[in-house]
């Protein structure tokens, strides 16, 4: 009869242990470490655009002083005026005017013509002039410096 104990105790621990076994419960299986992520380096710092070497104001008239600049500012002009465009320009560099006049209503270039200016303040003029008279209609005058138009003004003849 120990027989029987000892065989009976041996099935039970045995099926204890398969019943363990089928009931263990399943444990998730380890995640890998994620791989690195790569970034890219943030960029540079954008260093502040440059200071612009001038700005530029234009007054329009008939005659000029001597500092280049208009006493009596006009918008309309006579057929046989000279048309002056005084530019006045104060910045932290040297730099190119250009000044290009358009007859507007014949979207004709009238006259175009380039100055150097130094650092600081400058009065610059640019004029045009016809003998026998400009035709009435609109115009403007372009004022670029070192290729970007900075001021545009029109005017008329009449």
């Amino acid at each position: 009869m120990n027989r029987t104990r000892l065989s009976q105790a041996l099935l039970a621990a045995a099926i204890g242990s398969v019943a363990l076994i089928g009931c263990k419960k399943d444990e998730p299986a380890p995640v890998p470490p994620a791989a690195p992520v790569e970034t890219a380096p943030a960029p540079a710092p954008m260093p502040p655009p440059a200071a612009p070497a001038s700005t530029a104001s234009v007054t329009l008239g008939n005659a000029i002083d001597a500092n280049n600049t208009i006493a009596t500012p006009l918008t309309t002009f006579s057929a046989g005026d000279t048309i002056h465009a005084s530019v006045a320009t104060d910045g932290a560099g040297a730099g190119r005017l250009t000044a290009k006049w358009t007859h507007l209503d014949s979207s004709q270039t009238v006259a175009e013509e380039t100055k150097d200016i130094a650092p600081g303040p400058q009065v610059t003029d640019f004029h045009i002039s016809k003998p026998d008279g400009w035709p009435p209609g609109k115009y403007r005058v372009e004022v670029s410096l070192d290729g970007t138009v900075v001021n545009t003004s029109e005017f008329t003849v009449q």
